[in-house]
């Protein structure tokens, strides 16, 4: 008896959606970063890309437990002197949920050829409307 290892050819992707209303951000983001990865599926495979699609919507509904909302910061440097910018997650949740959410998932996928394939596969919307209808997406039952 042989093991079964996945290849790209034996993937079957499928396309799921999370909704993010009333859930906090950090749960949502590794149920999306498991699925992306295939973790869910019985044949996964470490060194082959076997996730699925993954839609998230209401992104401005999500919650951020505790204090992270004035604590924690989103951060970028221009690589300049003095090129250091910070947003507050109250301001970055108001202005550009999908983007606090797109980095939650980020920070869970691991930083390589996979990884980088696994996050053109999410697709975020701060509202209920999404563009995937044509894909008949399913809704995932997140615990």
């Amino acid at each position: 008896m042989s093991t079964f290892m996945a290849n790209a050819s034996t993937v079957e992707r499928k396309w799921y959606i999370l909704d993010a209303a009333n859930k906090s951000l950090g749960h949502t983001a590794a149920k999306a970063a498991e699925l992306l990865r295939g973790k869910h599926k019985t044949y996964y495979t470490p060194h082959v890309d076997c996730g699925d699609f993954v839609i998230i919507v209401n992104a401005e509904k999500a919650v951020l437990t505790g204090n992270k909302l004035f604590q924690k910061y989103y951060r970028t440097h221009s690589g300049y002197a003095g090129g250091l910018k910070e947003t507050q997650y109250r301001i970055l949740m108001q202005e550009n949920p999908e983007l606090a959410m797109e980095l939650a998932v980020k920070g869970m996928i691991p930083r390589n050829t996979l990884g980088r394939a696994a996050l053109k596969r999410l697709k975020v919307y701060a509202g209920e409307q999404h563009g995937h209808d044509a894909q008949k997406p399913v809704a995932y039952a997140a615990e």
